[in-house]
């Protein structure tokens, strides 16, 4: 027979003497707990962005993006407000044409070398399959980085990175302008020097940061959904809470009382009807029976046992008003109608929310300035790999001017709008290029088209 020590009674005698404490005690961090989720404390350090309550560390940026990028992986809400949002954004794509830059005069043949050198690199690069996944992470992370990469031949290649690579080597910890993956200017934040790609510095003309959610003065962005997580994990176990009452509901048919009977024969009653009877866990090797409650149950009871279903008495549809009021508190942080988020139009009419002076539209077409305004710096980037090649003149960007054309998130009358087209172009405001680039075609290659078809 082992002997205990000294030492092992003494633990033994400890652990019985606080065994009967440990349900009472009380986690000092408790009060930091808010629906599941820790509060994030802020350290001393980035004025700007403890002013507007945003991560000031390289963990506390992790923990926000994971929470957010769960809620795009798993919540259905959250995926449909992400799908809704690439969808009137981006759409099919972005429309991009070379034309001779306001007060310039150049040769038609330069305009179509570097409408060819556009081309080009959005077939390379897949450009409109990517634009929709920049506005995916660029809501889902709160940032989207991209990379490009010249080649000798003059072509440009974008890569993205991702944003758990940009971090503070530990180095450089205590370098107040390398805070959060990012080298700035040490009295100008905006002005910003290089990127920390695994560690390694890396120029920032080489790279594009767009974040979004904070003011320019703050190094990184925010996800979208950061402020409506909680409502989002909410409205998800209520719809859960809602399914599970009216699958309980619908599954027991009825309970049969063994008035007569005792409980011993109840309970063979029972575990002959039993899917299963695992051993359970306990000391003495006893066993339970497990039974699964499908549709049409039965329950049996022996005399004297009494069975109490508070769910009965609940209508599951009566939380469905709780339910829609989380779900428009979501919907408003995205300024967006109800329906795009939930898929339901019921209680939406969709020609008054998507007209072109509604606020979601009004939205919308902000997105869509920003994302030009952030693309055309891209293709510029094109031209630019181009020209250092030596297969575009050095002088084009003071002749050439590229523009940009989203689609219309707007619900339009197509033939008011061709109409109206029409005038403006016998009136001399409308060129057909433009009309052509409106209208989503390329202008150049329905002219082709037609003299193909002349032919």
């Amino acid at each position: 027979m082992n002997r205990l020590s000294p030492l092992d009674r003494l633990a033994d005698q400890l652990r019985e003497s606080y065994s009967q404490w440990w349900d009472s005690v009380v986690d000092p961090r408790e009060p930091y707990w808010d629906d599941s989720q820790t509060w994030l404390p802020l350290a001393a350090g980035d004025s700007a962005a403890i002013a507007h309550g945003c991560p000031n560390s390289d963990a506390q940026l992790a923990e926000i993006r994971g929470q957010c990028r769960l809620l795009a992986l798993e919540n259905e809400f959250a995926i449909n407000g992400h799908e809704n949002r690439v969808s009137y954004i981006v759409g099919p794509g972005h429309t991009y044409r070379a034309t001779v830059r306001k007060g310039q005069r150049a040769r038609s043949e330069l305009v179509a070398e570097v409408q060819r050198t556009i081309d080009e690199f959005i077939e390379l690069n897949g450009w409109h399959r990517r634009q929709q996944e920049i506005v995916r992470r660029r809501d889902r992370d709160g940032e989207a980085f991209l990379r490009f990469f010249s080649s000798r031949d003059g072509t440009l290649r974008v890569r993205f990175i991702e944003p758990d690579q940009i971090i503070t080597p530990s180095d450089r910890a205590s370098d107040s302008m390398a805070r959060l993956g990012i080298l700035t200017d040490r009295d100008d934040v905006e002005t910003v020097r290089g990127y920390f790609v695994d560690g390694r510095l890396i120029d920032a003309a080489e790279i594009q940061h767009r974040k979004a959610n904070v003011d320019a003065n703050v190094r990184r962005g925010l996800p979208l959904f950061y402020p409506v997580r909680k409502n989002l994990r909410r409205a998800e176990k209520l719809l859960r809470n809602m399914s599970v009452v009216a699958e309980i509901q619908s599954a027991i048919a009825l309970i049969r009382k063994h008035r007569q009977g005792t409980a011993a024969g109840v309970q063979q009653f029972v575990l002959n009807g039993t899917d299963c009877v695992p051993p359970t866990a306990n000391a003495g090797g006893s066993t339970a029976p497990i039974r699964r409650y499908g549709p049409g149950t039965i329950l049996d009871a022996h005399a004297g046992i009494e069975y109490d279903f508070p769910a009965s008495g609940i209508d599951a549809s009566n939380f469905v008003t709780v339910l829609q009021a989380e779900l428009r508190a979501i919907a408003s942080r995205l300024v967006m109608p109800e329906f795009m988020l939930t898929s339901d139009a019921s209680n939406s009419n969709y020609a008054s929310t998507m007209v072109a002076e509604g606020p979601a539209m009004r939205m919308f077409e902000r997105l869509q300035a920003e994302q030009v305004r952030d693309d055309l710096p891209v293709m510029w980037r094109a031209v630019g790999a181009a020209i250092e090649a030596g297969l575009l003149p050095a002088d084009v960007r003071r002749t050439i001017d590229i523009q940009a054309a989203p689609p219309s998130p707007c619900m339009r009358d197509q033939l008011k709008d061709a109409q109206r087209r029409k005038i403006e172009h016998i009136a001399g405001i409308l060129s057909p290029q433009t009309w052509s680039q409106l209208a989503g075609l390329d202008y150049d290659q329905e002219q082709a088209n037609f003299a193909t078809h002349r032919t």
